[in-house]
């Protein structure tokens, strides 16, 4: 995943060398979750956009089409959660991003779970009307769910349903790997006055994939109000890459 001290150095090396200013780490770090954030949602309307070319027939497929590209780089945030109805309604998980499906656990088949399909629903008027529908109230067979900042699922006999969806980036353990719902920070010690050494014990690194290393440092400039030119952390990033390489 992409290290949040080489993010760092990069931003405040470019910084220093466009004469832009210097980045400190208070300032980047009060950027740093921000930006992540925002990279993880377009990559919501990058799956939009790619889907619409695979149904119009222009996008390459296979290892080489888009729609398998974001795919594979949200794969990284999806999540399942089994829930209970509590009060009448399931709350949903803590971490809860995007909703990608919701199912009931119904019934067993050769000891496996078969759940059924809820149809989802955002709207309180499009519930009302299904539930005073003849043709689509609800049923343990049809049943549909009101997303709202808890999930309601009717008919309300329904006490467990399986939550798929996408969690909110959050970040990882530098030294470990392990995932934290702390958010990216680059944690530094003093021990030389005027200069931050990087410490990993104090740090977490961005959940995005590695290759959102150059987007990152474009993101957390263009927030902090500085125009870094793209092909030049593009050209920072293929030298600190064949730097490691050389290692």
């Amino acid at each position: 995943m992409a290290s949040v001290n080489r993010v760092y150095t990069a931003l405040k090396d470019l910084v220093n060398k466009d004469q832009k200013g210097f980045v400190s780490p208070s300032i980047f770090n009060s950027f740093a979750g921000l930006a992540q954030m925002n990279i993880y949602n377009r990559l919501f309307d990058e799956h939009r956009n790619a889907m619409k070319f695979r149904r119009a027939g222009v996008d390459p497929g296979k290892s080489l089409g888009k729609t398998k590209l974001v795919e594979e780089d949200l794969s990284v945030f999806q999540k399942k959660s089994k829930l209970t109805q509590a009060n009448g309604v399931f709350e949903r998980p803590s971490d809860f991003g995007r909703l990608s499906s919701i199912t009931t656990n119904s019934s067993y088949v050769f000891s496996t779970t078969v759940g059924t399909n809820v149809q989802v629903m955002h709207s309180q008027e499009d519930i009302d009307r299904a539930l005073m529908s003849d043709l689509s109230n609800p049923s343990a067979e049809s049943p549909i769910a009101l997303m709202g900042d808890v999930i309601e699922v009717f008919p309300n006999t329904i006490k467990k349903i399986e939550l798929r969806y996408y969690k909110q980036p959050e970040g990882l353990n530098p030294v470990t790997g392990a995932k934290t719902a702390s958010q990216p920070r680059f944690g530094y010690i003093t021990s030389i006055p005027g200069v931050e050494l990087y410490d990993p014990t104090n740090s977490v690194d961005f959940e995005l994939p590695e290759h959102f290393f150059s987007d990152l440092v474009v993101e957390i400039a263009q927030m902090i109000g500085i125009n870094l030119r793209d092909t030049a952390v593009a050209q920072y990033a293929a030298v600190e890459k064949q730097k490691e390489e050389n290692k």
